[in-house]
C-alpha cells in the first residue's frame, strides 16, 4: 500500500478562484471554496502525487459571521467569532456540514457525501477535524439526529463542575471579557452563568489572546479541585463525543485528525476509540499532542499517529535556518525511536508558518532537504499542507489573521499559488518545487524500502557533515542511500558505510550500479565496510541512490 502521505486542504480556500482578496472581505466579495471543487479530475490529480489521504479542513459547522438564517441556520453574533468567516475549530452543531462549502445549502451534507464517494473512487482515503476540547460559544445542535440530547441541554449551571455537566461554568457571573461585546451589532452578546474558556481559562473574563470563541467541554475532569478524573460512573459527554464519532465514521470517513487531544483525558480516548472500532475497526485516529511525555499514554490508549512537533518539525525548522546541525535530525528521531511508525511528520499545517513566508525560511526551495529527508527517512505517515509544494508565502493581510506567515482559517480568501497553478500559470521555480515534491512522494509511495524497510541513520560515522543528512533504506535486495544536503551551495560529500551497517541489514561488498530516483542519473558505487562513497549534491537538494544489493 505504501507510506501514508496526508495532503491537508483548508476546504473554504481551496478551490476558490476569486482575486478580490478584500482585507476582512465577506463571503460575497472574497469568494469561498466549496466541496463540489473537488471534481473526480482535481482529485486524480492529487492521488497522482502521491497521497493516500485527504483531510478536508474545516467541514463541520462553526461559528461565522455569514448569515445563515434563510435557511433555519442559528445566527453567530459577532463578538464571539473570529474572522468573518470564523474558526474551524468554533464547532456550533457537530452533526451538520458548514454552510460556505456548499453549492446549495439545503443539500449541504449530501454534498459531503457525494465527496466522500468521489474521493474514495480515486483511490484515496478521507480525513476530518475531530474537535472534542471545545466547542462555539452559542452552540446549538439543528441537526443532531432524533433521540439525541444536545450538548448542555441537561446540564445543571449551578454548578461550576459536576461530572454529568457537559460544560463548567461560574454559576452567578455572567461572561464579561475584557472586549467589545457588541462588535457592530444592536445588543451584546449575552452569557449567563458564563461558560469556561476552551484554552483551560476557568473564569468569566477570557482575554483576546484566550480562545474566547469557545467553551471548554467536560470529561469529568475538575479542574477547580486541581484536574482530579471524576470517571465512575462515565461523563455524559463521553457517551455524546462518542456518538458523534460514529455519525461520521458511518459517512465512510476513514480518519480524524483529533484537535487538541492532549487537552482531552486519555481515558476516554480508549473509551471511544474502542466504541468506534467494534464498528469501524479500519478507522485511524491522528492526535495533535504536543507533549512528548504524554505520547507513549496517548498511543496505548487508542491513538495510530501523533503530531512530530516539538521533536522532528522544530528540529528540521531549526536545521533548515541553520540554527542546528543536520545532525541534530538524528537526535529528533531517536527521541521517538520506540514509537517511531506512529509519529506524524509534517513542515507546515494550517497552525505553523509557511515555509517560503519571510517568518521562517523566505523560500519554498530551502525546504526541500527537509522533506526529502521526512518523506524517506521512517515508515511513519508525511503530511503536506496545499500550497507547500508550490512555495506558498502566507504572506498575505486577510483580515483577522493579520500578515503573519501562516495561510488564515478565520478569513474569506484564496490561496495565491493554488489559483495560478489550476490555471497552469506557475513560475519555473514554483514548477520545479512542485516536480521535486511530487517526485519524492511518489518514491515514499512506490518503493518498498521507505513503506516497509530497515531504517539506518549513518550520522554517526560522518561527523565531519555539518550541513548535509545522509541514511539507509533496505527491503529485500533494494538498497536507498538517501543525502540530502541543507547548504546553499552545491557539495561534495564523502559518506562512510560503517562495518555495523553491513551486519545490521545484510548488506554484501561488492560494486553496483546506483541510479538516482530523483535525476534518474546512473553511477557505479563500491560499496565497502568502511568504505567511502563520494556524493555530489546539488544546494538545498538531495540525492536518492537505489542499488539492487
Amino acid at each position: 500500500m505504501g507510506k501514508v502521505v496526508i495532503y491537508q486542504v483548508f476546504t473554504r480556500l481551496f478551490g476558490n478562484r476569486n482575486l478580490s482578496r478584500k482585507e476582512n472581505g465577506t463571503i460575497a466579495e472574497n469568494g469561498c471554496g466549496k466541496l463540489a471543487d473537488f471534481t473526480p479530475s482535481v482529485l486524480k490529480d492529487i492521488a497522482s502525487m502521491g497521497v493516500s489521504h485527504v483531510w478536508y479542513t474545516g467541514v463541520i459547522r462553526h461559528a461565522t459571521q455569514t448569515d445563515y438564517t434563510s435557511y433555519g441556520i442559528p445566527r453567530q453574533h459577532a463578538a464571539v467569532v473570529k474572522g468573518k468567516a470564523g474558526s474551524p475549530y468554533a464547532i456550533t452543531d457537530y452533526y451538520d456540514v458548514d454552510p460556505d462549502l456548499a453549492v446549495d445549502v439545503n443539500k449541504r451534507m449530501q454534498e459531503f457525501e457525494q465527496l466522500v464517494e468521489r474521493t474514495h473512487a480515486a483511490g484515496l482515503k478521507v480525513v476530518i477535524d475531530f474537535v472534542p476540547n471545545h466547542v462555539a460559544r452559542q452552540y446549538h445542535s439543528i441537526c443532531k439526529p432524533k433521540g439525541v440530547e444536545d450538548l448542555g441541554e441537561g446540564d445543571n449551571p449551578q454548578h461550576g463542575f459536576d461530572p454529568q455537566n457537559n460544560f463548567y461554568y461560574c454559576p452567578g457571573e455572567r461572561f464579561a471579557p475584557y472586549f467589545d461585546l457588541y462588535k457592530g451589532e444592536k445588543e451584546p452578546y449575552l452569557e449567563e452563568p458564563a461558560k469556561a474558556t476552551g484554552n483551560d481559562h476557568f473564569d468569566n473574563a477570557p482575554s483576546m489572546t484566550d480562545w474566547y470563541e469557545t467553551v471548554k467541554l467536560n470529561y469529568g475532569v475538575d479542574y477547580y479541585a486541581g484536574g482530579v478524573g471524576c470517571f465512575d460512573p462515565i461523563p455524559d459527554t463521553w457517551y455524546k463525543m462518542s456518538e458523534i464519532l460514529l455519525f461520521w465514521a458511518a459517512k465512510g470517513i476513514d480518519a480524524f485528525r483529533c484537535d487538541m487531544a492532549e487537552m482531552v483525558p486519555s481515558e476516554f480516548w480508549r473509551f471511544a476509540t474502542d466504541i468506534v472500532r467494534e464498528r469501524y475497526p479500519e478507522v485511524k485516529f491522528i492526535g495533535e499532542v504536543y507533549n512528548p511525555y504524554d505520547y507513549r499514554r496517548y498511543l496505548l490508549n487508542g491513538f495510530d499517529w501523533l503530531y512530530d512537533k516539538v521533536g522532528m518539525y522544530d528540529t528540521m525548522r531549526s536545521v533548515i535556518c541553520h540554527h542546528a546541525p543536520a545532525s541534530a535530525i538524528s537526535n529528533a528521531w531517536q527521541n521517538t525511536d520506540d514509537i517511531s511508525d506512529h509519529m506524524l511528520y509534517f513542515l507546515e499545517n494550517h497552525d505553523e508558518q509557511r515555509v517560503a513566508s519571510d517568518f521562517f525560511a523566505a523560500d519554498g526551495n530551502k525546504g526541500v532537504p527537509a522533506m526529502i529527508a521526512s518523506l524517506l527517512m521512517q515508515r511513519n505517515p508525511f503530511m503536506l499542507y496545499a500550497g507547500e509544494e508550490y512555495g506558498e508565502r502566507g504572506m498575505d493581510r486577510e483580515g483577522f489573521s493579520g500578515n503573519d506567515g501562516r495561510t488564515t482559517i478565520f478569513d474569506y480568501w484564496s490561496i495565491d499559488t493554488l489559483c495560478r497553478a489550476a490555471k497552469k500559470k506557475l513560475t519555473a521555480d514554483e514548477r520545479q518545487l512542485f516536480d521535486i515534491h511530487k517526485r519524492t512522494m511518489l518514491i515514499a509511495r512506490k518503493e518498498k524500502a521507505v513503506a516497509d524497510g530497515a531504517f539506518f541513520d549513518l550520522m554517526y560515522v560522518n561527523g565531519h557533515l555539518e550541513r548535509q543528512y545522509v541514511f539507509l533504506r533496505k527491503q529485500d535486495n533494494d538498497l536507498l542511500m538517501v543525502a540530502v544536503n541543507f547548504d546553499d551551495s552545491e557539495t561534495e560529500v564523502d559518506v562512510c558505510l560503517p562495518a555495523h551497517a553491513f551486519d545490521y541489514l545484510g548488506l554484501k561488498e561488492k560494486t553496483a550500479m546506483a541510479t538516482d530516483l530523483l535525476s534518474k542519473e546512473k553511477q557505479s558505487v563500491m560499496l565497502r565496510r568502511d568504505g567511502l562513497v563520494r556524493m555530489k549534491i546539488a544546494a538545498r537538494g538531495g540525492r536518492v541512490w537505489k542499488l539492487k544489493v
